[in-house]
């Protein structure tokens, strides 16, 4: 509960911040609507727009939440499987790296080609934003075992896969909250780089609406609910790390 309190405080204070400076910036500089609305005139786009918002919000919300679990799922197996047979490790890891080169946005077109306009194209997107994260986590935090450990598994003479889930998975566990943490501030932005590709529906097809009609409150409304959307994944999974890894004490 302290730590629950604790992340909504931060979340809290953090809001309130940013409330401040864009009413301050608003008030100082007067800049035309069209380009920065002030604070009460998004907070007027919501209950006019409450329905369309969220709906779109829950689609973009809906792909961010499967992309990020297939992305962890698919990322801790392959990371396990890497360090299981390190032969075939040496082939796939360099060629994830390599993926990982090309630019978000090239790849977003291609998947919308391949996949269509629906949430398909989206949730293979917010995979593989984070898919290599957790995978190099993971797999860093099985590689990294204190050499105590090591020294009792070999004592027992315990097989490669008793060693996995007894010694290196335990001793893995607080990269592999780390890896999550990172995910999943980086999957929504998967999710709504594919919408702006091409979309059906989501927070990014609002913007997109929006934008060309010169509605800027409706696009600072969508822009607001997604960066809620980013912060409640956020502080939500560092709550859940917490309760995974409670040994793991900050500093």
């Amino acid at each position: 509960m302290t730590a629950f309190v604790a992340i909504l405080f931060r979340f809290l204070t953090g809001a309130g911040a940013t409330l401040a400076v864009w009413w301050i910036l608003v008030a100082v500089f007067q800049p035309p609507s069209y380009m920065l609305p002030g604070p009460l005139e998004v907070a007027a786009a919501f209950p006019k727009n409450a329905s369309f918002l969220l709906h779109h919000a829950g689609i973009t919300a809906f792909e961010t939440v499967l992309g990020f679990l297939f992305g962890i799922i698919c990322g801790a197996m392959l990371a396990i499987s890497v360090w299981l047979f390190p032969l075939a490790g040496r082939v796939v890891m360099p060629t994830i790296l390599v993926t990982q080169a090309l630019p978000v946005f090239a790849i977003a077109p291609v998947l919308v080609l391949w996949l269509g306009f629906g949430m398909s194209s989206k949730i293979v997107m917010a995979v593989l934003v984070i898919f290599f994260t957790v995978t190099s986590t993971v797999y860093d935090g099985l590689r990294r075992i204190d050499t105590g450990l090591l020294d009792l598994a070999r004592l027992y003479r315990v097989s490669r896969l008793q060693e996995l889930f007894v010694f290196r998975l335990p001793a893995a566990m607080p990269a592999f909250a780390s890896g999550l943490r990172v995910a999943a501030v980086f999957a929504p932005i998967g999710a709504v780089v594919g919408e702006w590709a091409g979309a059906k529906g989501g927070l990014a097809f609002i913007m997109l609406q929006a934008n060309a009609r010169g509605n800027a409150e409706v696009l600072f409304a969508a822009v607001i609910l997604l960066a809620l959307m980013v912060l409640a994944m956020r502080y939500a999974v560092e709550y859940l790390t917490r309760l995974m890894v409670p040994w793991q004490e900050e500093t």
